[in-house]
């Protein structure tokens, strides 16, 4: 695999016949959307795609939307996708650089580094009249060993100790009038703002207009703009962990491998009466 955690529509093309390369449909949408990604992967996807369910293959208990399942759980459903421990990832989503950057991050919390993001996604791939097919794989089952990696992971407690110690960054992909409070939060019942000391990087800013991810040398400009230290350990929140992961999938491209996302994000910080809040700018 590159070294770059995304690859060009190009190579994917390229690629597409080696046995090893196993293409993931990691298609999501806010229910605002009004679009169903199962029945769009249904009418066309990539030559051998299989469809990762980001609300099935989570923990399913939470209350939270799509939290990081088990890793048993995990192991299960990619292993009926037939996903193995061999396998070259490609994960990509029918927005661009969105929810995929999702998956990206939740196979490397289990352990699997041999994944990368397909910049620019579907309608990139579309745009270029690359080949699609609506016949869905019929995949054989492969051993997948489930490895999690706490250091991508936080959770609240974990947060509030990075707030308190400084010893970690919080970077926020949320919309900048989410961050300041001025604009509700799409899930009711939770309060505006951001956390104390959050820095706001919204996600829409690593996105170049043709909807692939901005050079490397353009990303770490929009970081250090909003006052964030790449030299420093960071961790990403967003709303659910989506938008959370486009930024650690940024922060990849510019070498910080291990930056961690807080699962719960917003949805469980906003949600509870006693996280601390503060509003307007950072």
């Amino acid at each position: 695999m590159p070294q770059d955690p995304l690859v060009s529509t190009a190579w994917l093309q390229e690629q597409l016949a080696a046995p090893d390369v196993k293409v993931v449909d990691g298609t999501w949408f806010m229910p605002a959307d009004q679009r169903n990604p199962r029945r769009e992967y249904a009418l066309a996807h990539i030559p051998g795609a299989v469809f990762f369910d980001i609300d099935e293959i989570a923990d399913t208990d939470s209350p939270l939307p799509h939290m990081l399942p088990s890793p048993a759980r995990f192991a299960t459903c990619v292993r009926a996708l037939g996903i193995g421990d061999d396998a070259r990832i490609v994960v990509y989503d029918a927005k661009g650089v969105h929810s995929a950057a999702r998956v990206w991050w939740t196979f490397r919390a289990m352990g699997h580094e041999n994944v990368v993001v397909l910049d620019g996604g579907l309608p990139k791939w579309r745009a270029e009249g690359r080949p699609l097919e609506s016949d869905e794989p019929v995949p054989r089952e492969r051993p997948f060993t489930p490895r999690f990696t706490a250091e991508l992971v936080r959770d609240k407690e974990q947060v509030l100790r990075a707030l308190t110690s400084g010893r970690e960054q919080l970077v926020d992909a949320r919309p900048a009038n989410r961050f300041t409070g001025e604009a509700p939060e799409p899930r009711p019942g939770l309060r505006g703002g951001h956390m104390p000391g959050a820095r706001s990087v919204p996600s829409t800013r690593v996105i170049a207009p043709d909807g692939t991810m901005l050079p490397a040398d353009q990303l770490a400009r929009v970081f250090e703009a909003a006052g964030v230290d790449l030299e420093q350990p960071i961790v990403t929140t967003c709303g659910s962990g989506i938008t959370a992961s486009i930024l650690a999938l940024a922060l990849a491209r510019l070498g910080r491998t291990r930056t961690a996302v807080y699962d719960g994000s917003w949805t469980e910080w906003g949600g509870l009466a006693d996280t601390p809040i503060v509003t307007g700018p950072a």
